[in-house]
């Protein structure tokens, strides 16, 4: 009489009896049944002729469960010493908030032009010739305009002077107009 040799589909309820014993939690039990047949598929190769596949398949079961709880414990391990490393290096947030609201009040007090210029470069990351061509300015005048901008945001940051309040500020001149081909075009100077 031939013993009828078991198949995977007959050994996942052993599978995953062994596997609630061990995790005593359903989810992570399927979890576990899941990962040991991928495994199992993986290393299909390494299972020799004769070797009793439920035995093989408990086997790596086990095998999947102690590599998990590892994992577990070395994740632990390092989230604590992280936790550790943020404590110590973040400062509070706070601080932070009211650094950017003094960041954001000097850049509001810079007048218009000066602004303009450092937000294109700065924040929307302009190269200087685009932003320069936003602006309908020549290069060099973008660029005397970013060194005044950038200086007295130094000038607030070391707490030496304050800048005007922006309705203090002087306003943008005009554009000049020149006549080009019958028509007129805007200049900035």
């Amino acid at each position: 009489m031939l013993r009828k040799r078991p198949d995977v589909l007959d050994l996942l309820v052993p599978l995953r009896r062994y596997a609630r014993s061990l995790t005593r939690d359903s989810a992570q039990a399927d979890d576990l049944v899941h990962d040991t047949l991928v495994r199992a598929l993986e290393r299909q190769g390494s299972l020799r002729p004769g070797t009793n596949l439920r035995t093989w398949l408990m086997t790596v079961l086990h095998n999947a469960f102690i590599d998990d709880q590892r994992r577990r414990k070395v994740e632990a391990r390092y989230a604590d010493a992280l936790g550790h490393i943020v404590e110590e290096a973040t400062p509070p947030a706070q601080e932070g908030h009211v650094r950017l609201a003094q960041v954001r009040e000097a850049f509001g007090r810079l007048p218009a032009e000066q602004r303009e210029a450092l937000h294109l470069v700065t924040i929307e990351g302009l190269a200087y010739q685009e932003a320069a061509d936003v602006l309908g300015i020549p290069i060099g005048t973008l660029m005397s305009r970013l060194g005044r901008a950038r200086a007295a945001l130094r000038t607030i940051e070391s707490g030496a002077s304050r800048l005007p309040a922006p309705e203090d500020a002087p306003e943008r001149p005009a554009p000049r107009l020149r006549v080009v081909d019958g028509g007129t075009s805007a200049r900035a100077s």
